[in-house]
């Protein structure tokens, strides 16, 4: 087997990996604050983890994992500021908090599910970790790294020697305003590790602590959970670029700062999608798109997986229309390929080996699936090597990809009422193209419908389309 190297961000370099325990390893994964649906970018985020994860499954270890649900806590600022954002859905929508919540993370695990994404060992929720959060600031507490304000208990970034490290922060060089102050706080970079409950507001969730009644920090409930479920070291940590310089650099501060002890080896970051002029996408944006809209425009879940992986998971991936149209073509297009192997040719066993070999080591670096894919593309068309040497090396490639290349369920039917809109569409402006005599406009649209995987039939009232068979 190859060696497992991956870029690790407090580094900035790649790493050979290597477990704390021999074959076993615990990984975490930053999930949702669930005040909302996921929009089709936060959920790139849980595409590169499931791989990873996947990928250390086939290279034979054992996997610990947690992807935690943010239900108190998150501010509409990341910087102690402003109101919950799960109170303020639940009151916008006349709902308990509890409710919004449940509700959002049962559709966030329903995207996860669409896009082929494992779930966890275990789905953690912030709320159901409250003592464990109040006894991590105690310890915070007793080593002299908290003060408290009017509006709650600060960590004092000051205290902690190597704060910043992991996203290279100039802490002296920082620019008034760089991060919001909450009043009286001693630092700029200072974050809250409690949060009292304001005296003219009534919470639907809070808690009483030794300081007072409120609710936990951001950053205190994914360490404090972290220790609970996973212990005081971890092999990896992922999570958005986003949560580089305020939520990972403070989770560092809170678990090294109470252990002394190492808290990630590892630590890995998914850069995000961008849409038109680099503009990301993003709730506040206002600019999201869910997956749900996605599949109710024609397109597949699995298509969309298929496009996040021909991008890097550290590079942007940059989202249009029309590259998820090409991806879904070329998703259709590989699976039919697929579907037409002779799985009673078997020529050509050694070469189909070395390309899977080829395969895992290009994911074993850095995960680099579009190298990968590519590959994989390779062997599909290789007519010296026969089908069942293929199709043993694209089941085996398939459980880290999870991109059911032998799942014909999603492939559309010869059928005009399950043809996508996106090829109707291709169809409709071939026909006028050809009504207008722009032949080679409508020669094009041909090409275009034969890639997606079909090819129209002309008549005098009209047209017809009709799947492609073996040809593709």
């Amino acid at each position: 087997m190859p060696q497992l190297t991956l870029f690790n961000t407090l580094s900035r370099n790649k790493e050979a990996f290597v477990p704390l325990t021999p074959g076993q390893v615990k990984m975490y994964t930053c999930g949702p604050t669930v005040y909302n649906y996921a929009h089709i970018g936060n959920l790139r985020s849980y595409i590169f983890p499931d791989l990873l994860k996947k990928l250390l499954l086939q290279l034979g270890y054992s996997v610990q994992h947690i992807i935690n649900f943010t239900d108190v806590g998150h501010l509409t600022s990341d910087e102690d500021l402003g109101d919950d954002k799960v109170e303020k859905a639940a009151a916008r929508l006349g709902k308990s908090a509890w409710e919004i919540s449940r509700f959002y993370a049962e559709a966030f695990q329903q995207d996860l599910q669409a896009l082929n994404i494992a779930f966890p060992t275990r789905f953690t929720y912030a709320t159901e970790y409250i003592p464990q959060q109040i006894a991590l600031l105690e310890q915070l507490e007793a080593k002299g790294l908290s003060y408290t304000l009017p509006d709650g208990v600060y960590y004092d970034t000051a205290s902690f020697a190597d704060y910043g490290q992991l996203a290279r922060l100039d802490i002296e060089g920082l620019n008034e305003g760089a991060r919001v102050s909450a009043e009286g706080k001693q630092h700029k970079t200072d974050f809250a590790l409690w949060k009292f409950s304001p005296a003219d507001q009534q919470r639907q969730m809070e808690w009483e602590s030794p300081w007072g009644k409120g609710f936990p920090g951001w950053h205190l409930e994914c360490t404090a959970m972290i220790f609970a479920e996973l212990g005081q070291t971890i092999d990896i940590h992922t999570g958005g670029t986003d949560h580089i310089p305020v939520h990972h650099t403070n989770e560092i501060a809170q678990a090294e700062g109470a252990t002394g002890q190492k808290f990630v080896n590892y630590w890995l970051h998914g850069e995000f999608l961008v849409l038109d002029q680099e503009r990301r996408m993003g709730k506040s944006e206002g600019n999201f798109i869910t997956l749900q809209t996605l599949l109710d425009q024609g397109f597949s879940a699995r298509a969309y997986r298929y496009l996040a992986l021909t991008a890097h998971y550290r590079h942007f991936l940059t989202f249009s229309e029309e590259a998820l149209k090409s991806a879904q073509t070329a998703y259709f297009k590989l699976k039919r390929l697929i579907q037409k192997l002779d799985a009673s040719a078997h020529q050509g066993a050694e070469a189909a080996e070395a390309a899977y070999e080829q395969m895992l080591a290009a994911l074993c670096d850095d995960l680099n699936a579009p190298k990968a894919l590519g590959q994989i593309w390779e062997l599909v068309q290789n007519k010296d090597i026969g089908g069942q040497p293929k199709i043993s090396v694209l089941q085996r490639i398939d459980q880290v990809l999870s991109l059911a290349l032998f799942d014909s369920a999603d492939l559309p039917e010869n059928n005009a009422a399950e043809i996508p809109p996106v090829v109707q569409d291709l169809a409709r402006q071939r026909w006028e193209a050809k009504q207008a005599r722009d032949f080679a406009r409508a020669d094009q649209l041909r090409e275009a419908l034969a890639e997606a995987g079909y090819a129209v039939k002309d008549a005098k009232a009209g047209y017809e389309l009709v799947a492609l068979d073996s040809s593709m």
